[in-house]
């Protein structure tokens, strides 16, 4: 069985249940920082922060955090991290496309799904859905 961190299983949680992205930003920005700044977490982060900027109506932060994000994301494997990756970076470059089209054709945010492929981690984060995590990402 794989063994997944429980800020990233939280993050998968915060952004699939709960479309939490300030939140997904906090498991993940700890994550990032415990385990040596890794670019692919730090690309999950941005993706996340790209969401969280566009539903606040910042929209030209929100091109900078996914465009940073995928830049970082597209020299990992298609199922990196028990997730489909690939996916992820096609529905965040569509979203990307849109918004820096969004003077001549305005749209709603909206989000974006991660598909789990690894029963493992589905697994953790359908625990997590019964005993949601309380802002406890600072001490466990």
């Amino acid at each position: 069985m794989n063994t997944y961190d429980r800020l990233y299983v939280a993050y998968l949680y915060y952004f699939n249940e709960m479309r939490d992205y300030f939140e997904c930003h906090e498991v993940m920005e700890e994550l990032w920082l415990e385990e040596g700044r890794s670019p692919l977490y730090q690309g999950l982060l941005q993706v996340a922060v790209g969401l969280y900027h566009h539903a606040n109506g910042n929209v030209s932060g929100s091109i900078k955090l996914f465009s940073a994000g995928l830049d970082k994301l597209s020299n990992y494997p298609a199922d990196a991290l028990g997730i489909d990756l690939a996916q992820l970076r096609d529905d965040s470059a569509k979203y990307l496309l849109q918004l820096h089209g969004i003077q001549q054709e305005m749209f709603a945010p909206y989000d974006l799904d991660i598909r789990i492929l690894d029963p493992d981690l589905q697994t953790l984060v359908d625990e997590m859905k019964l005993n949601p995590p309380e802002g406890d990402h600072d001490h466990d």
